[in-house]
């Protein structure tokens, strides 16, 4: 049988079609101010960008306001309804995402609701890769025309639209394949009142707040050699969507790994996508180790964006949330290297979130530790103070960090690559 959790990180507020993070778990027998126009330099790319003034998070100043001229959004999408992650007991990884992380449990669904159908298809993804995304799902007006529109731009469709109806409305969906076996799914809420995320035959359960995420900010994606360009053209092509910003080797790179990375979005920014690919070194990258144990592209990690990282991360330090650890020396002169910052570098320091700025402000950041057995799939946690970037002046430090974990696990061995 199929069982299915739903659970939310924040409360359900939304903002221009922008839910707070949602997650669904499955499994088989499973708990499933101003503006100003202004141009920013980012890494190789050069883009036209809409500037927020102020210190606060740039893209939800305006929700749903366009703020990259040069990007457009073909398929409508304002922004993540909902990711589906397929594990092996949704039971017990919705009490770790609940007891860890700081998510709201809102409902369920298996044998006792009357869900009694088969997840062949589960098994096999979760026998491959382990328990990761499987469907990414966004926000939209229309999930027929973004679907078709989708396909006629050269996308492989999934699944045509489909009217899921309760008492309480009805929502439609559609779906894409994208890299590996991850899809995305075309969401139309309407004017569905349900307390869940779609309709269905739910046993609603008590809601607790404890975190808040506001939204996602960004979901990371690590596909094979050579194929970083393209899903870049396919998101550009599909979802209209530009290139924000772009690494090469040279800006994520240690003496022993690198990566190459592109960041896509849709005109609002509220829809980011980071691409990974492996780049040749004397080791093997953690792109590389991720490929070999996910067996194949799929996400990476995803990013929840929050308002408060320090009470965040400090709450699920307490609840026993595991995060990586740079070098203490990174603390050192650290406002010389980024500038002034509102928060208390001893602070940062004692619970391990990095800072960069760019020339529109700055961000805070952390990264657990892979959630799973298998090491891929994670978490970021990011606040943002008027700065766009991804934390390109952090790359080596977690690139450092990144190694020494793999060192513990047995896998910085010499790349394939570079022999």
């Amino acid at each position: 049988m199929l069982v299915s959790t739903i659970l939310r990180s924040g409360p359900l507020t939304v903002h221009g079609g922008i839910r707070a993070a949602a997650v669904r778990m499955n499994s088989q027998a499973r708990w499933a101010g101003s503006f100003s126009e202004g141009t920013k330099n980012s890494g190789q790319a050069t883009i036209k960008t809409t500037i927020v003034a102020g210190t606060g998070d740039p893209y939800m100043a305006n929700p749903g306001a366009k703020i990259f001229p040069d990007a457009t959004n073909v398929t409508g999408v304002t922004g993540t309804a909902f990711l589906e992650f397929w594990v092996g007991n949704a039971k017990q990884s919705a009490v770790y995402y609940m007891q860890c992380l700081g998510f709201q449990p809102v409902a369920y669904s298996g044998m006792e609701t009357g869900r009694m159908d088969k997840g062949g298809e589960m098994n096999d993804f979760i026998n491959k890769h382990g328990d990761g995304i499987r469907n990414i799902a966004l926000e939209c007006p229309d999930a027929k025309r973004a679907h078709d529109l989708a396909v006629s731009k050269g996308a492989k469709s999934f699944q045509e639209v489909k009217t899921y109806q309760d008492d309480h409305g009805e929502v439609k969906i559609s779906g894409i394949d994208t890299y590996g076996e991850v899809k995305h799914l075309f969401v139309e809420r309407g004017g569905y009142k349900g307390d869940c995320l779609m309709p269905g035959d739910w046993l609603l359960v008590m809601m607790v707040h404890f975190l808040t995420s506001r939204y996602v900010d960004h979901m990371v994606g690590n596909v094979g050699w050579n194929e970083m360009d393209v899903w870049a053209k396919f998101y550009r092509e599909v979802f209209g969507m530009d290139q924000l910003i772009s690494f090469d080797d040279k800006d994520i790179s240690t003496d022993y790994t690198a990566l190459k990375s592109k960041v896509m979005t849709v005109d609002t920014g509220l829809v980011k996508y980071p691409i990974n690919e492996p780049a040749v070194g004397k080791k093997k990258s953690q792109i590389e180790e991720y490929l070999e144990f996910n067996n194949g592209p799929g996400v990476q990690h995803l990013a929840l964006a929050t308002e408060d990282i320090i009470h965040t991360v400090s709450a699920m330090r307490a609840r026993g949330t595991s995060f990586l650890r740079v070098p203490d020396t990174y603390y050192e002169n650290l406002e010389d290297r980024v500038g002034p910052i509102d928060e208390d570098v001893a602070v940062l320091k004692d619970l391990g979130i990095l800072v960069d700025r760019d020339d529109k402000g700055y961000l805070l950041q952390i990264f657990t530790r892979p959630l799973t057995d298998r090491p891929t799939f994670f978490i970021e946690i990011i606040q943002r103070r008027g700065g766009f970037s991804f934390g390109k002046g952090n790359f080596k430090a977690l690139f450092v960090s990144i190694e020494e974990e793999q060192r513990r696990r047995g896998t910085l061995v010499d790349s394939a690559a570079a022999n």
